[in-house]
C-alpha cells in the first residue's frame, strides 16, 4: 500500500470510528430504550452508521468522488454495505448468542466491536475496488 492509500485507509478508519459511535448510540438506544430485538436494532443502526459514512467519505476521504454521480456512487456504496450487513449481522448474532451470551449489554456490545472490525476492511476493501475506482 502506498502512502496516499494508507492516508486514505485512516481517513476511512476515522470516518469508520464516528459511524461506529453512531452505530453503538442507536443499537443501545433500539435495544435499552426502544426495547428492540438486536437484530432489529443492529439494522437501524447499521443503516444511520452506513449513510454518515457515505457522507463522510465523499466529502473528506474521496473528496474526488464528487465529481462522479452522487446516486450512481451511493447506489454502489449501498450494495458494498449490503453485503457488509449481513456479515455484520452474522457476526453479532453469533458471538452473542455463542460466546457473549449471559453478558448483557456488555456481551452484545462486545459481539459488535468485533462485527464492526471485520466489515471495516470488507468495505473498504470492495468500496476502494469498485465505488471510488476511479480515484487514483
Amino acid at each position: 500500500m502506498n502512502r496516499a492509500e494508507a492516508i486514505r485507509f485512516i481517513k476511512f478508519g476515522i470516518v469508520g470510528a464516528i459511524g461506529a459511535m453512531v452505530d453503538f448510540g442507536i443499537l443501545n438506544l433500539g435495544i435499552q430504550v426502544f426495547g428492540l430485538e438486536k437484530w432489529l436494532a443492529n439494522t437501524f443502526s447499521f443503516a444511520a452508521a452506513v449513510l454518515s459514512n457515505f457522507t463522510w467519505n465523499r466529502l473528506w476521504t474521496f473528496p474526488e468522488s464528487r465529481a462522479q454521480p452522487l446516486f450512481k456512487q451511493l447506489f454502489q456504496f449501498l450494495l458494498v454495505n449490503m453485503v457488509g450487513y449481513v456479515i455484520n449481522q452474522l457476526i453479532f448474532l453469533s458471538l452473542d448468542r455463542w460466546v457473549f451470551d449471559g453478558w448483557g449489554a456488555w456481551g452484545y456490545n462486545l459481539s459488535k466491536a468485533i462485527a464492526i472490525g471485520v466489515v471495516l476492511f470488507w468495505n473498504f476493501g470492495i468500496n476502494r475496488i469498485w465505488t471510488y475506482r476511479e480515484i487514483r
